[in-house]
């Protein structure tokens, strides 16, 4: 497993994890227990990580998705 991206944005988490299971890659969440715990929402970021053989095109899913939040990119074509 390797690291795709560090985040606290909970929405953009759930949208990449749908995402990337959309395109039949699987990601599993880091962190998210100690994120809770330590009381901070941005003190420890929470991680995805994907398969190290699924990771270029999780990485196409995941700047897809940083396009969208930025407005750069139409997330209905």
């Amino acid at each position: 497993m390797v690291e795709l991206t560090r985040t606290n944005d909970l929405v953009f988490i759930s949208w990449l994890s749908a995402a990337l299971a959309g395109d039949g890659i699987e990601a599993i969440v880091l962190d998210a227990h100690m994120s809770i715990l330590e009381g901070s929402a941005s003190a420890i970021p929470r991680r995805v990580m994907v398969d190290d053989e699924d990771l270029i095109r999780a990485q196409r899913i995941l700047a897809l998705g940083e396009d969208i939040a930025q407005g750069r990119a139409d997330p209905f074509d």
